[in-house]
């Protein structure tokens, strides 16, 4: 017979007391293999930040998961995620790839402006260039439309110290966007594009966990298109998760990219 040590094993009332095994915190590093016990879903890390993770199957599929704690199977043993810490030394780059400039305040907004279609539109050139268009002092402005390009641009009265740069949507040859832009387009003006119908579409699908971005009718609003398609609610609710899905240039198609990069270049050249 061997004897037991049963102190602290029960409480003041006879019950028992439960003994909690701490979860552990596991750095989310990119390629680390976990988990979801709730769905099942098992993938890889591809990009994390202090709300959520996004994982990779074997397949090739995306998914995004909040960060909870313990919500994860790490090894087959209950974790919680964190976003790794950086690193401590080296270059920082910013979400547009650019080298971070720590500690400079705003540079005073430039009379030159970068205009864009939409809200959307300006909502995905912050996130992404946010830290180079403050650092440059650019300002970013949506357009609401295009109805009246040509009357908006001599309001706005361009000079070689007042330059302008517009982003514009569906920017091909034939197309009504094409013939706006060649009919504003000068020394001060500079137009650039992307060949999507919207800016939505420069997201990669894998990135909002989608194969491709399914096909709209034609005379079909494409966002409303879109959301009724893939089952995602009214187009503010796609905006949210197209948009709040989109971390870095990285997740950008490289057509948006080139042309955002044109008009920062251009509307910085004028000093």
């Amino acid at each position: 017979m061997h004897a037991h040590d049963y102190r602290g094993a029960f409480a003041a009332d006879g019950t028992r007391n439960r003994v909690r095994t701490p979860i552990r915190e596991v750095p989310a590093a990119t390629g680390l293999v976990v988990e979801d016990p709730a769905s099942g879903f098992c993938g890889a890390v591809v990009r994390v930040d202090v709300r959520e993770v996004t994982l990779e199957d074997r397949h090739g599929r995306h998914r995004v998961f909040p960060l909870r704690a313990g919500g994860f199977l790490v090894e087959g043993a209950p974790a919680t995620l964190v976003p790794p810490r950086a690193a401590p030394t080296g270059a920082t780059r910013s979400a547009s790839g650019s080298v971070r400039v720590q500690g400079a305040p705003a540079r005073i907004a430039r009379a030159s402006r970068i205009w864009v279609e939409g809200i959307h539109d300006a909502a995905l050139l912050e996130t992404v260039w946010g830290h180079d268009l403050r650092v440059e002092g650019v300002v970013v402005e949506p357009m609401h439309g295009m109805d009246d390009l040509a009357g908006a641009v001599r309001e706005f009265g361009p000079s070689p110290g007042r330059r302008l740069g517009i982003l514009v949507d569906h920017l091909v040859d034939g197309s009504k966007e094409m013939r706006a832009a060649r009919a504003v387009a000068g020394p001060d003006v500079l137009v650039t594009g992307h060949p999507y119908v919207d800016v939505w579409q420069a997201v990669k699908p894998s990135v909002v966990g989608i194969a491709e971005w399914p096909a709209v009718p034609r005379g079909t609003d494409w966002k409303s298109g879109v959301c009724a398609a893939l089952r995602w609610g009214e187009p503010a609710d796609g905006a949210r998760r197209v948009l709040g899905a989109v971390r870095s240039f990285r997740d950008l198609e490289a057509p948006l990219i080139g042309a955002v990069e044109q008009l920062i270049d251009f509307v910085t050249a004028a000093g």
